[in-house]
């Protein structure tokens, strides 16, 4: 049994994973919980994580300045908070934070979780990933000290950037207590072009052709037939990009799109709410939701993304204009998949869902090469010497 460990202070964070390091007790570091299914059971043959130190009750917005585009909150406080607050003054988070929770059969999740693993939604093709918007951070190492890094304006690195090195680091490095990021103001209003029919090869073409362009798309993805039940007005397949920004400059840049994709057949679009369903949709993944099959998610060459699912032979859709692939393939074929990515330009495969005996028999994110895995292993031991924090979580033995 899981022994849960609550501070309610930065202090009290401090206290606890000091005495983890003292004692060299395991520990996990608990948000909301809704992704433990990402990443590698933590704990080995010799070491079972027994304590668990839940953030759950560092919740609530410390500072929020809409005029200055910058919010601070305590790692646990829920995104639903965060992004209601901000939506009342017309701002988001521009990154688009997905919401994996159902992946995983959870509701919720939190601003630390968020920024823990990294996330970003289809607007990752324009606006960056969650650490590009990072701009101070506070943390708790496995030494069980307290560090800060950046402020609250966008122009404060200096020296390394912390903030951008725990972003992406699962709770491996340090407990995050607090989190200051960038805002910015909502689209006026949304506009999707729509084309249907399109095969894999088809719709890399038409993304390409409309992210290359100069009419500033924030979105583009492919759905085949098989999956897009679950999208407004599906059916078949569906490729799609999004405008986003003031009315008279979204209608013309709609219309030039339109104009644009034409030789890849008839285009029709979705407006400002059916916009926000069909891409909160892609966001969350959701035509991989209510299922327990194994789920990748794969980083590629947009150009070769057509040829590495027709490889893969398995259920898939794509994001990001062909760079991401959500993909439900078994586990089984896990060396063939990475396989296939090495084949056609290289790429990063990562498990998202499994089975805890898949996730700690196959390697969960993309094998590093021996000197990528040895600096690692030298971050690893620079913030957390004993290797307390969810020991195992991201790489065997880190």
């Amino acid at each position: 049994m899981v022994e849960i460990l609550k501070p309610q202070t930065s202090e009290q964070v401090v206290d606890a994973i000091a005495w983890a390091s003292g004692e060299e007790i395991p520990i996990e570091i608990l948000g909301s919980g809704t992704k433990r299914g990402f990443g590698r059971p933590m704990g080995d043959a010799n070491r079972t994580v027994a304590h668990a130190v839940d953030l759950s009750g560092f919740s609530g917005i410390t500072l929020y300045e809409p005029e200055e585009l910058v919010l601070s909150a305590w790692a646990g406080t829920p995104l639903a908070e965060i992004e209601a607050a901000v939506a009342e003054k017309g701002q988001m988070l521009a990154f688009e934070p997905p919401r994996w929770a159902r992946l995983y059969g959870e509701e919720g999740g939190t601003l630390g979780g968020m920024i823990a693993c990294n996330l970003a939604g289809p607007r990752r093709v324009k606006a960056g990933a969650s650490r590009d918007h990072i701009l101070g951070i506070e943390a708790v190492t496995g030494r069980g000290e307290l560090v800060k890094s950046g402020g609250r304006v966008v122009k404060n690195v200096t020296g390394y950037d912390l903030s951008k090195l725990l972003t992406g680091s699962f709770g491996t490095l340090a407990a995050l207590t607090q989190i200051t990021i960038k805002v910015l103001p909502s689209p006026e209003t949304i506009e999707t072009v729509v084309l249907s029919g399109l095969d894999d090869e088809q719709a890399i073409q038409a993304m390409s052709v409309a992210l290359n362009s100069s009419h500033e798309v924030s979105a583009a993805t492919h759905v085949p037939g098989n999956l897009s039940d679950v999208l407004p007005g599906g059916g078949g397949a569906i490729t799609a990009v999004r405008a986003e920004g003031f009315v008279p400059s979204v209608g013309a840049r709609s219309a030039a799109l339109q104009k644009l994709l034409a030789p890849f057949g008839a285009t029709s679009t979705l407006d400002m709410e059916a916009s926000k369903a069909f891409w909160s949709t892609i966001r969350d993944v959701e035509p991989f939701v209510g299922t327990d099959d194994s789920l990748w998610r794969l980083s590629v060459m947009p150009s070769e993304a057509a040829r590495i699912i027709a490889e893969i032979g398995a259920p898939a859709f794509m994001d990001w204009g062909g760079g991401l692939i959500w993909c439900q393939a078994d586990t089984a074929d896990a060396a063939s998949l990475r396989r296939a990515l090495a084949a056609h330009g290289g790429g990063h495969a990562s498990l998202v869902r499994a089975g805890e005996d898949a996730r700690r028999d196959i390697p969960v994110f993309e094998p590093q090469p021996a000197p990528l895995a040895a600096l690692s292993t030298r971050v690893k031991d620079s913030f957390d010497p004993r290797h307390i924090l969810n020991p195992g979580r991201m790489y065997e033995g880190v």
